[in-house]
């Protein structure tokens, strides 16, 4: 990772921060602004995060970005707001699921270019369990975390999903040059 590795103190505000966040929400209470000052100079850096809800093991709800615009505290605390009542996959998160659901951050590091010659060379690059990766086709554009290589361990079927998800065929990535952008995470959850 580019940017230095959060500290496990700096991860457990992030956490604290995403679960007042998520019950402020979901309870219908306005969240103070933050105060900068009151964090890290990492947390108050540009950064970019993905914050996943998980409701018994089963994903809840999932939003992040891929270019940093804001503080990563300030990044994070929004990403949870959106992953509770702004993923069209899942109804708003209600009252009553706040202790069933559990909270993930991924911070990602800034995406490069994946240069490829073709399907069999994409799949020879990749890694699985490492790299995050961002399809793009004109205006269309999706992205799996490294965590979901866990349920689609093969190039192929990540790959496959990654463009159904992105509104493609599930062979387009075979079909077509695609451009291709790889990232990690530095991924925590709550305990």
């Amino acid at each position: 990772m580019s940017a230095q590795a959060l500290t496990p103190q700096e991860k457990n505000i992030l956490l604290q921060l995403a679960r007042k966040t998520l019950e402020a929400e979901v309870k219908g209470k306005p969240s103070n602004p933050l105060n900068l000052d009151d964090f890290s100079s990492t947390l108050q850096a540009s950064g970019t995060s993905f914050v996943t809800l998980t409701k018994n093991g089963q994903l809840r709800g999932c939003i992040g970005a891929l270019e940093p615009t804001q503080p990563l505290v300030e990044d994070v605390r929004d990403h949870t707001i959106a992953a509770a009542t702004q993923d069209y996959r899942f109804p708003n998160v209600n009252p009553y699921e706040l202790d069933e659901i559990s909270i993930e951050i991924s911070r990602l590091t800034p995406s490069e270019p994946l240069n490829y010659s073709d399907a069999a060379d994409l799949v020879r690059k990749l890694r699985p369990g490492e790299d995050g990766v961002v399809l793009k086709d004109g205006f269309r554009r999706a992205t799996f975390l490294p965590q979901v290589w866990e349920k689609l361990p093969d190039p192929a079927e990540f790959l496959g999903q990654l463009c159904l998800k992105m509104g493609l065929g599930m062979n387009a990535w075979k079909q077509q040059k695609l451009e291709v952008l790889i990232y990690q995470v530095e991924e925590f959850h709550e305990a």
